[in-house]
C-alpha cells in the first residue's frame, strides 16, 4: 500500500472512533460558548465554519491519543500540536456533515451518543472524587510505609566465561590461576556472545532472578571468589563474583507512576464499593452466564509489590 495513503487511512480510523465525542459536544451546545475562552488563558488556533477551535481542544485531544501526558506542555507552534490541530478541524468537519444529513437524531445515535457521554461524566467523577485526593502528601505517605514493609533482597555483580565443554572450562581456570585478567579471558574464550565483549559482565541481579545452577553456585560465594567450572544448559561456566551489595529501594520520583496508578485504581474500587452499597442493580443473566462475571469481580486486588510497584504488602 502507498504509504502516504496508509497514513491517511490510519488518521481517518482514529476520527472515527473519537467523532461520537464531537458529535455528542454539538449536540450538546451548539458552540454556545462562542469566543469566550473555555479555560483561563486559552488561546482560539482555528475556526471551522464559525466555530472557535481553541489550544485546550487541541490538547485535551493529543492527551486521549496519549501523545502528550496530562500535566505536560504542548507549545502550539510545534509539529505535534499543528498534527492534532489537523485531526481536530476533521472531526469537526465530520460531526457537522453529520449534522447536515440528520444523522445526530437518529436513534443509534442517540444511544451512542448517551453511551459516550456516561464515559464521559464517569472520567469527571474519577478526576473530581479521585484523582484530585491524589497529592504529593499521599505518594510520599505510601511510599514511606512500603519502605518500611519491604525486605531488601541482596544483589550480585557478576562475570561469566562459558565454555562449551568441561576440559574447556578447566583450562580456563588454569589461566586464571596463573594471574590472567577474568575480563581478558572472557573476551577471548567465552563461548556467551551476549557478555564476551563486556568482559562477561552480567551486572547486578539477585539470586531469585538467577539460573538455579547460577544461584547454587553463588549463595555463599564472597565477593572476589572464582566460582566453577559447573554445567549449564549452555555450556559449563566459570563466574567471577565482582560485588555483593544490598538491593537499593527505587527513589521517591522513580516509584511515584506506580505508586499515582495505584492509589488510583484503589480510590476508584473504594467509589465504586460506595455507589454499588447504595445502589439497585439487578443482573438480568441466566445463573450460568452470571457465574464467570462474579468469580472475575472477586479476584484479589492487584498489589503495586515491593517499593518498586508500592502498595500495601500482602
Amino acid at each position: 500500500m502507498n504509504p502516504d495513503r496508509a497514513s491517511t487511512t490510519l488518521r481517518f480510523s482514529r476520527l472515527l472512533l473519537i467523532c461520537a465525542v464531537v458529535t455528542l459536544a454539538a449536540a450538546c451546545g451548539r458552540d454556545r460558548s462562542g469566543d469566550a475562552p473555555p479555560e483561563s488563558g486559552d488561546t482560539a488556533v482555528a475556526r471551522v465554519q464559525g466555530a472557535t477551535v481553541w489550544a485546550s481542544d487541541v490538547k485535551r485531544e493529543a492527551v486521549a491519543q496519549g501523545l502528550v501526558g496530562e500535566g505536560e506542555p504542548l507549545d502550539v507552534t510545534s509539529d505535534l500540536f499543528r498534527r492534532v490541530l489537523d485531526e481536530v478541524v476533521d472531526q469537526k468537519l465530520l460531526a457537522r456533515e453529520a449534522e447536515r444529513r440528520g444523522l445526530d437524531d437518529s436513534p443509534l445515535a442517540r444511544r451512542r451518543l448517551e453511551a459516550t457521554k456516561e464515559r464521559i461524566l464517569g472520567d469527571m467523577l474519577v478526576e473530581a472524587e479521585v484523582n484530585g485526593r491524589i497529592n504529593d502528601q499521599a505518594v510520599q505517605t505510601l511510599y514511606q510505609e512500603q519502605l518500611r514493609l519491604a525486605r531488601t533482597s541482596e544483589e550480585i555483580r557478576v562475570r561469566l566465561i562459558l565454555s562449551r565443554t568441561k576440559p574447556e572450562a578447566d583450562a580456563v581456570i588454569g589461566i586464571l590461576a596463573q594471574g590472567a585478567g577474568f575480563s581478558a579471558v572472557a573476551t577471548e574464550r567465552s563461548i556467551d556472545e551476549a557478555t564476551r565483549f563486556s568482559g562477561g559482565d552480567l551486572g547486578y541481579s539477585t539470586l531469585d532472578v538467577m539460573p538455579e545452577a547460577y544461584a547454587n553456585a553463588l549463595r555463599s560465594a564472597p565477593a572476589g571468589a572464582t566460582v566453577g567450572p559447573f554445567q549449564t544448559e549452555g555450556g559449563w561456566a566459570v563466574l567471577r563474583v565482582e560485588d555483593r551489595r544490598k538491593e537499593s529501594p527505587p527513589t521517591l520520583d522513580q516509584a511515584r507512576p506506580q505508586i499515582v496508578r495505584y492509589l488510583t485504581y484503589e480510590g476508584v474500587r473504594r467509589l465504586l464499593e460506595q455507589l454499588r452499597g447504595k445502589a439497585k442493580v439487578e443482573t438480568l443473566l441466566p445463573a450460568q452466564a452470571a457465574a464467570p462475571t462474579a468469580a472475575a469481580t472477586s479476584t484479589a486486588t492487584p498489589s503495586p509489590g515491593a517499593p518498586a510497584a508500592p502498595g500495601p504488602t500482602p
